[in-house]
């Protein structure tokens, strides 16, 4: 069983194949050119610079898949509202490595203070990414529809959130 652990400096190597495949052949991303190692290592830093997690999934010595979550927007009101995104290796589909990278992301997310988890899910027709969500308690809120186009074609964006300890039943403060 693969281990789900904090993401290190020495990881970014893996983490930028994996996301640049990502850009260059799915749709659960909107990027058009793959970003580079060092946006790869900038945008990690940035994401644990706000107290956030960045995790990988690690098989045999390698890793096999990332997530990590950052503020839904940048102002202070959504400071309580994160984004998630998970990205596995083309080999490690179907694995349940998804799933247990947003397991151990939702609870460390909410550790960190996050009350609601939000999906922004490229693609209506990314059946893996909505399944895994669904599963762990994500309720489906809307549909963006043809809101981005890549690959030749219009992309809908599927809106999916998870309230986190509390949630709203309280202040955050």
């Amino acid at each position: 069983m693969p281990t789900i652990r904090p993401s290190r400096d020495d990881d970014i190597d893996a983490i930028t194949r994996i996301y640049a495949h990502h850009v260059l052949h799915g749709t659960g991303t909107f990027e058009v050119d793959p970003p580079s190692v060092q946006d790869m290592r900038a945008r990690r830093a940035e994401v644990l610079a706000r107290g956030l997690p960045w995790l990988v999934a690690e098989s045999d010595n390698q890793v096999s898949g990332f997530a990590y979550c950052n503020w839904f927007k940048p102002r202070p009101a959504y400071r309580f509202s994160a984004e998630d995104s998970i990205y596995l290796a083309p080999h490690a589909n179907g694995q349940g490595l998804g799933r247990a990278l947003l397991a151990e992301l939702t609870t460390q997310a909410e550790r960190a203070g996050v009350r609601k988890l939000i999906a922004v899910i490229g693609d209506s027709g990314n059946t893996g990414s909505i399944g895994v969500h669904r599963a762990l308690g994500f309720q489906h809120v809307g549909v963006l529809a043809s809101c981005g186009w890549k690959f030749d074609r219009w992309l809908d964006v599927v809106l999916m959130e998870r309230s986190l300890g509390l949630g709203d039943t309280t202040s955050p403060q």
